[in-house]
């Protein structure tokens, strides 16, 4: 059962991983990789879920991170540590302003 749970996680975060190093190549853009919180986001969110629900949200700092308070009303345990990584992550990459990010194919 976990090692199922495991492999779907790895599959579910192919498509952002793919995405983010495709988006590391363009010139001018900000390597989303180099951040501290995204490594927080993949181990901590992808538990639950897909890259569409970053994708599809694009919500400033302040959203994000009311999002993910209310994953800890949900039973989420982060210090305030991850919690700000994450938002700032979230934010940086997954505002309203960022660029989209398309799944390849």
């Amino acid at each position: 059962m976990i090692l199922w749970r495991n492999v779907v996680t790895v599959l579910a975060c192919a498509p952002l991983l793919l995405a983010a190093s495709a988006r590391a190549q363009e010139p001018g853009q900000q390597q989303s990789a180099q951040h501290p919180g995204r490594s927080v986001v993949m181990s901590k969110c992808f538990q639950c879920h897909t890259d569409a629900m970053f994708r599809d949200q694009r919500q400033d700092r302040r959203g994000w991170e009311a999002a993910i308070h209310r994953m800890i009303g949900r039973g989420g345990l982060w210090s305030s540590e991850e919690i700000k990584l994450m938002a700032d992550y979230l934010s940086s990459d997954f505002g309203p302003n960022s660029k989209p990010v398309t799944p390849s194919r």
